[in-house]
């Protein structure tokens, strides 16, 4: 019970000083990467769905794409300094997602919920039920996209 304990705070700690150790300027590039996959892997379902030909296999992969992203622990890359500067291109995000921290919590929490169920519905093959999950799991995008990112 002890090395389970250890373990995990030895990997909590190592996982916060790789996070505090990221350049601004890559934080951003791999936050912007890590949404423009996902959004991506959302065409790919969004194209199975409404294209006629529906591919089982290629949803499952994207959605467990998205799902990977999702848990991947995306938040640690808002490191300070990081609402303002350029990664591929000038960051976007607003500063509340820095400072609404309740709130970005419930968003990010429902996001993941969402692309968690999106894995599991993708795996059963039914077209309509996937479509549905799909309107959910954007509809989660849009509650961040909504209050923290900035317009092109």
């Amino acid at each position: 019970m002890k090395s389970k304990l250890l373990l995990a705070l030895l990997t909590v700690t190592l996982a916060g000083t790789a996070a505090a150790q990221v350049k601004v300027e890559d934080a951003i590039k791999f936050r912007q990467s890590g949404y423009g996959f996902m959004a991506w892997n959302m065409g790919r379902i969004k194209m199975n769905v409404e294209g006629g030909q529906f591919n089982k296999e290629e949803v499952i992969k994207a959605a467990n794409a998205i799902q990977a992203i999702a848990n991947s622990g995306m938040g640690a890359l808002y490191v300070p300094g990081s609402d303002k500067g350029t990664g591929w291109e000038a960051t976007r995000a607003k500063p509340g997602i820095f400072t609404d921290k309740e709130n970005v919590g419930k968003l990010a929490m429902a996001f993941n919920k969402e692309a968690n169920e999106m894995a599991k519905v993708a795996a059963t093959g039914d077209a309509a039920a996937v479509g549905a999950q799909l309107g959910k799991l954007g509809g989660s995008c849009k509650g961040c996209h909504d209050d923290y990112k900035a317009k092109k």
